[in-house]
C-alpha cells in the first residue's frame, strides 16, 4: 500500500500537463526544496520521459521559487525545444547561505580569490541532500527514462554538477556544468560513466576557469566522453553562450546509459 501511495503521490503532479513551470515543494522532514518542473507537450501517463536536471548559482538563491528560472529556463520553454526534445525538466532552489556542493575560498597573498576547494569526503549540503532525493522520487514515479537522466547548472551549479556526478557517478548519461569547479580528483569516479561538455570563459574572475581546463585534462587522460569549450575574452556569464549552442541538446539528448 505505502509504495501504491507513493506512485500517486509522484504522479499526481506529472497528470496536470502544464505548459509552464509549475511551482513545487519537496519536502522531508523540517527541511523543505523548493523546485519548478515542466513536462513535456502532450505529455502522456505510459510514456518514459528523459529528465534534465539544472542548478543556478549563488544569485538566484532564496524561497520564493522563482528566482531560479532566471538562466536557462527559456530554452526549455522554446516551442522548437519543446517538440524536438520532450523531457521532464526540473529547476530546483538553494536556499540562502548554503550552497549546492561544500567549498572554501582559495585565497592568494593580497587576499584575492583565486579558487575554491572541495573537500573529498565532505557530507552533501541539506538543499543538495534535498535534491538527491526528490531525483529519486522522480524516478520511482516510473515517468522517467532512468537511461536517460541529465545533469546541468552554471556556476554554483557548475560546482554543484560536477559535486553530484562524484557522489552518484553510475546515475546519469550525460552532464554540462557551466563556469563551475570542484575536486578534479574525484573525476576518476565517473569518467567511464557519463559524459560531460565542459563550458567556461576564459576571462572569468569570478570562477577562473583553471578547475574546469583541470577537468577536461583529467578526464580525456582517462578516455572519459568528454568535450569543453571555453569562449576567449567571456567572463563569468559564459552561460549566456552556452544556452545557444545549437548543438548542446541534440549532444545531450544523444547519450543514453
Amino acid at each position: 500500500m505505502r509504495h501504491i501511495f507513493l506512485f500517486l503521490l509522484l504522479c499526481c503532479p506529472f497528470f496536470a500537463g502544464a505548459q509552464d513551470f509549475e511551482a513545487k515543494w519537496f519536502l522531508r522532514g523540517a527541511d523543505t526544496l523548493p523546485y519548478r518542473i515542466l513536462l513535456p507537450e502532450n505529455y502522456s501517463t505510459v510514456r518514459k520521459y528523459p529528465l534534465i536536471v539544472f542548478m543556478h548559482g549563488a544569485g538566484e538563491r532564496g524561497n520564493d521559487n522563482q528566482a531560479q528560472l532566471t538562466h536557462g529556463s527559456a530554452l526549455f520553454l522554446k516551442d522548437s525545444i519543446r517538440k524536438a526534445f520532450p523531457a521532464i525538466v526540473i529547476f530546483p532552489q538553494c536556499a540562502k547561505n548554503t550552497s549546492w556542493a561544500t567549498l572554501r575560498p582559495e585565497l592568494d597573498s593580497a587576499g584575492n580569490r583565486i579558487g575554491f576547494s572541495f573537500p573529498a569526503e565532505a557530507a552533501p549540503t541539506v538543499p543538495s541532500a534535498l535534491l538527491y532525493q526528490l531525483i529519486d522520487s522522480l524516478l520511482a514515479s516510473k515517468s522517467v527514462d532512468t537511461k536517460r537522466v541529465y545533469v546541468g547548472g552554471l556556476s554554483m551549479g557548475g560546482m554543484g554538477t560536477f559535486d553530484m556526478l562524484s557522489r552518484f557517478p553510475s546515475r546519469f548519461a550525460a552532464a554540462f556544468p557551466i563556469c563551475g569547479a570542484g575536486n578534479e580528483t574525484l573525476s576518476s569516479r565517473y569518467a567511464k560513466n557519463t559524459a560531460l561538455w565542459i563550458f567556461h570563459g576564459g576571462d572569468d574572475k569570478v570562477v577562473p576557469p583553471g578547475s574546469s581546463r583541470k577537468f577536461y585534462a583529467l578526464l580525456k587522460a582517462a578516455g572519459a566522453d568528454v568535450k569543453y569549450t571555453e569562449y576567449p575574452g567571456v567572463g563569468h556569464n559564459s552561460w549566456d553562450n552556452a544556452f545557444v549552442e545549437p548543438e548542446l541538446l541534440p549532444w545531450l539528448f544523444s547519450h543514453h546509459k
